[in-house]
């Protein structure tokens, strides 16, 4: 053995050698350097708003992007008129009233409600005929208190009797921190709204009624002689803004609920309180711009895909898919859609029978720990009772199963 290892070492060590010698002669391909990963780019802080409250929010979701003081209970002034369309279209669409319509300028109607304003008019004439379009026209583009009045009266019989159905229509879309005495939005005691309720109606506007919304866009209208021009200056600013309105009183100050379209995207900016007609436009336009820059909306899951297919006891099918009855989008800053969350909360024990539509759980999505929107799961299919046979069976299966609730991650939407 000895005398092997002693005959071996020479040519063992050429071999060393040779290698050696090739690699120093062929090298490695040499691995790329590892580069950092890039971090996500920071976003600032919202602009600066002149207004006592304001609410920046994006119109596919709803949420809330940035705002002060959101629900403070204020004077609308004209923004009041927002409603007053809503609650117009609404009734349009119910047939309750026509676009065709010919209404009487009452004496109410003609002298702006009787109480102090900030003088906007349409110019109609006392006991002259106008049609409701001309009249939702009037309202919206001049914001013609005298007009307000005139849709009022006729849709509601009274001013005060379409108080209450505007009062209805902000309960029914969740406008916590509204009460209307009028349609115009002159100043009274117990006429209020909030930044927040205003931008939910604004969304609600766009969202139902499009047509009608499309009014505020038009740039000057032209009644009785008289052409008017739309108080709203942002729509000359920019192309992609195409409303809302504006409104002010002395005990309001300036307002202004504003719009933009950025492709797919839109965003909807209320400002009140603001000192001065070019801060209103300046504040409400930098939001927008800010909305657009620093935040984008993802579609998380659609209608189309069950996000479960938990255990179903007692019932034709072994199992239930669960899913959600609309799209759910969320937005978030710009780079941190990879931190988002989706938790699914649904009962451990599901026992049929299960109508397709009824509500199975919840979908919590959630950022940083913090709660961004929670949805409804529902079930995407009927689920009938098994036959007896198997409930039989399944009734003695669940002696040794523990109701004891299920929260699980939801399926990746990335």
């Amino acid at each position: 053995m000895n005398l092997l290892r002693r005959t071996l070492m020479p040519f063992a060590a050429t071999a060393v050698l040779l290698v050696g010698v090739a690699m120093a002669q062929t090298p490695p391909h040499p691995s790329p350097v590892p580069r950092p990963a890039m971090p996500a780019a920071p976003v600032p802080p919202p602009p600066e708003v002149d207004g006592a409250s304001w609410v920046l929010m994006d119109y596919a979701t709803g949420q809330v992007l940035a705002s002060k003081d959101p629900d403070a209970r204020r004077a609308p002034a004209s923004l009041t008129k927002v409603m007053t369309d809503y609650a117009v279209s609404a009734e349009l669409a119910n047939g309750r009233i026509h676009a065709g319509d010919m209404i009487t300028i009452s004496e109410h109607a003609w002298r702006g409600g009787g109480a102090g304003t900030d003088g906007s008019t349409s110019f109609l004439k006392l006991g002259s005929q106008v049609s409701l379009m001309d009249l939702l026209k009037g309202m919206i583009v001049q914001s013609g208190n005298d007009a307000a009045i005139a849709l009022a009266e006729h849709t509601a019989g009274s001013e005060d009797a379409f108080a209450s159905l505007m009062n209805a229509y902000a309960k029914q879309l969740g406008m916590t921190n509204t009460h209307f005495s009028n349609a115009s939005g002159y100043p009274v005691e117990n006429h209020y709204s909030s930044a927040r309720d205003i931008a939910i109606l604004s969304r609600a506007l766009i969202h139902n009624f499009p047509e009608d919304y499309a009014i505020s866009a038009i740039k000057s209208y032209e009644w009785n002689g008289i052409k008017q021009q739309n108080r709203n200056e942002l729509l000359w600013r920019d192309p992609a803004v195409d409303g809302i309105k504006t409104g002010h009183t002395a005990e309001a100050g300036f307002c202004l609920a504003a719009s933009a379209k950025h492709g797919d995207e839109r965003m909807i900016a209320v400002v009140m309180g603001a000192s001065s007609n070019k801060a209103r436009a300046d504040s409400a336009m930098a939001l927008l711009n800010y909305g657009f820059r620093f935040y984008e909306t993802h579609k998380l899951y659609d209608t189309s895909k069950p996000l479960a297919t938990p255990r179903l006891w007692k019932g034709e099918a072994d199992t239930l898919p669960i899913g959600v009855a609309n799209d759910v989008l969320v937005t978030v800053k710009t780079g941190q859609y990879d931190k988002l969350k989706a938790v699914m909360d649904i009962p451990s024990t599901l026992i049929a029978p299960f109508k397709k539509g009824q509500q199975i759980g919840s979908l919590r999505i959630s950022l940083d720990g913090q709660a961004l929107q929670t949805v409804p799961l529902i079930s995407l299919a009927d689920a009938p009772q098994g036959g007896f046979f198997s409930r039989l069976w399944d009734s003695i299966l669940l002696w040794f199963h523990k109701d004891t609730g299920n929260t699980e991650q939801a399926p990746s939407a990335k």
